[in-house]
């Protein structure tokens, strides 16, 4: 049936969005998820991606563009809170998995968006710990 092939073909941040996966949840609402990037370049390191699977960001139509533009920017505001820094940095590239998805990264230096700079290797314990500043600094705004 048609559940059967939207099941196999379901997306990789499909899955975790539906609870299939693992995650650490940082955010949600209605529409997006955000979750921390398991191959981090920095501490806080977040992923936000729309809950309606769609390959690539500009397929979304312009309210959803919006929309997820401004619950990366609440996103971007807790990381910031919960992970000092200069900035949040946001990058879209979309070529790793076929959903579309922003990057949310804290900046002290513009050498931390280098995505081929090597990845922090932390533990559950620390991921859950970043996960849960970043959502305590979401949840108190």
């Amino acid at each position: 049936s048609y559940d059967w092939i939207n099941q196999v073909m379901a997306t990789l941040f499909t899955r975790i969005i539906k609870g299939e996966i693992p995650s650490y949840k940082c955010a949600e609402d209605s529409d997006f998820y955000a979750f921390l990037d398991i191959n981090p370049l920095k501490k806080g390191h977040t992923l936000v991606v729309p809950k309606h699977e769609v390959d690539y960001i500009f397929d979304l139509s312009d309210d959803e563009i919006a929309k997820m533009q401004v619950f990366a920017k609440k996103v971007a505001i807790a990381i910031k809170k919960a992970f000092p820094c200069r900035k949040v940095g946001e990058a879209v590239l979309g070529l790793e998995v076929n959903h579309a998805h922003i990057h949310l990264i804290p900046l002290d230096s513009e050498k931390d968006m280098i995505f081929s700079n090597p990845k922090l290797k932390l533990s559950d314990e620390e991921f859950r710990e970043i996960a849960g500043k970043i959502r305590h600094c979401f949840e108190e705004d």
